[in-house]
């Protein structure tokens, strides 16, 4: 099974949600790929304590992601906004969420970092504010299963028999077993369309949400 590397350079935000209501938010970012239970990322950008409602980053982010299921169309890209808080649990501020499968169908020419803003939805679901990322896929890793080197057993009985253990790999990066569980995400899930492309309806139901803009 073939795995790609997705890059992504998370720049900016504007005009959020103020959640705070006397001192100025410090916000931060968790991006994510969503859909491949068996390989889970989180990634969380530093906390913009200066910019209140409109923070950047212009964070580096490499997730890799099950090449297969971003074709069926079973991953998203979430990006969570939230703001950082001494006293209390961190706050909520909205969410972006694409179908992968969306931004490989435009990816320019294939070496430049695509550059893209999405509406922000607050938790209510109402949208408020804009996200300001670049993005570019790379060639494909191989899965651990296509690593693994047949290694020659010893010989019994020898003195001289040498036998190497194979290379240890790190958690996660394994060759799935199955997807047949996967359950599709219901309708009403909220993702945006991008760049005037529709994204395909579902039992009748077309999800809303349009890009801002492209750079």
């Amino acid at each position: 099974m073939e795995y790609k590397t997705f890059e992504l350079n998370l720049t900016s935000a504007k005009d959020l949600k103020n959640v705070n209501l006397f001192a100025k938010m410090e916000v931060y970012a968790v991006v994510s790929i969503s859909g491949d239970p068996l390989h889970t990322q989180n990634t969380k950008t530093p906390i913009d304590k200066e910019s209140g409602t409109n923070p950047a980053w212009n964070f580096p982010v490499k997730l890799t992601f099950n090449e297969t299921l971003a074709r069926q169309n079973r991953l998203t890209l979430e990006i969570n906004l939230r703001c950082a808080r001494n006293l209390a649990a961190d706050k909520d501020i909205g969410s972006v969420q694409i179908p992968l499968r969306e931004l490989q169908n435009h990816t320019g020419d294939g070496k430049s970092f695509q550059h893209v803003s999405y509406q922000v939805r607050k938790p209510s679901g109402k949208p408020k504010g804009a996200f300001n990322f670049s993005y570019k896929f790379t060639a494909p890793v191989k899965s651990k299963a296509e690593h693994v080197t047949a290694y020659p057993a010893p010989v019994l009985g020898s003195t001289s028999a040498h036998y190497t253990a194979p290379p240890q790999y790190p958690a996660g990066y394994g060759y799935p077993p199955s997807y047949g569980g996967y359950q599709q995400p219901q309708a009403g899930y909220g993702y945006p369309q991008h760049f005037g492309y529709g994204y395909p309806a579902q039992n009748g139901y077309r999800y809303p949400g349009v890009p801002i803009q492209k750079a």
